[in-house]
Order: C-alpha cells, then structure tokens, then sequence
C-alpha cells in the first residue's frame, strides 16, 4: 500500500496534483455520488491539501481548512479515496496525517460535517457527533468535533 501522505498549501501544489486531487473529487463525489454541487467553493484557495499520489494518480486526499473557512475550528473535508483501492485504508492514512499536521499547528479541535454511514469510522479518530443529522447535496450528514489536546 502506499502512504506517503504529501501535504501542501494551495500555492505549492503542482498542476498534476491539483489535476489528479479535483479529478478524483470530481470522480467520486460527482459521478459515483451522484451530487451536483461546486466543487470549487473558493476553500481550497485557503486550506491546505493532504494527498497520497503516484504516477500522476491521487490514491486519497483531504482538505485541512483554518478556523473561519467552514467553521470557527479548524476543518478537515473532502476526504475521499479512489475506487481501486476502497476499503484498503488509504482514506485512514489521510485522515491520520491530517489530525497529526492539526496537532503539529497547536489546533485544540477539528470539526468535520461527515457524511452519516462513516460516523463509527470518524468515532475511531476520536471524533464526537454533535447535534442532529442533516441533508447536504441530498446525502445525510452528522456535524462531528475532535479535541486534540
């Protein structure tokens, strides 16, 4: 498996992995999820970019977003992995790199909006839900926090 998890801001990204990070977003969310939505938001600009890449491919990636992008913690979204290797544990090597650069920043929390069938796996990294669940892009989600101190 691989796991080498690269992160980087916006500005440091190279044309092919902005190419292959946005065509398995798009791949992903888009065609097999079926959701019309805009997938460039204006976050990305603002966030930094966690993915796992080889040969111009983007196996898994995530977007870490700073307090005052989505919320007012710090934000971990678009979290996704490519078909070929579901269930494989690229999309937990993201996510373990993510909480483990948040904590290297000083963050005290992240809060996720995690789609509603992944809760018990959010539950693994030490997130909470929080309220009630809700309907984004017409998929059920469940707001979530993490305390990482």
């Amino acid at each position: 498996m691989l796991s080498e998890v690269i992160i980087k801001s916006w500005d440091d990204l190279s044309t092919l992995e902005l190419y292959a990070m946005i065509q398995l977003r798009e791949t992903v969310f888009m065609v097999e999820q079926q959701c019309a939505y805009l997938d460039a938001d204006g976050k990305d600009l603002k966030s930094h970019h966690a993915m796992i890449m080889s040969d111009g491919i983007c196996w898994a990636c995530a977007r870490i977003l700073p307090p005052g992008v989505s919320y007012d913690e710090w934000s971990i979204g678009r979290v996704v992995s490519h078909e070929k290797v579901r269930r494989q544990g690229y999309g937990k090597v993201v996510m373990k790199a993510c909480l483990e650069w948040l904590r290297n920043q000083g963050a005290n929390a992240v809060r996720i909006s995690a789609q509603s069938y992944l809760i018990e796996l959010y539950k693994t990294f030490g997130f909470v839900a929080e309220g009630e669940e809700y309907l984004e892009d017409n998929i059920p989600h469940t707001e979530m926090i993490c305390k990482l101190i």
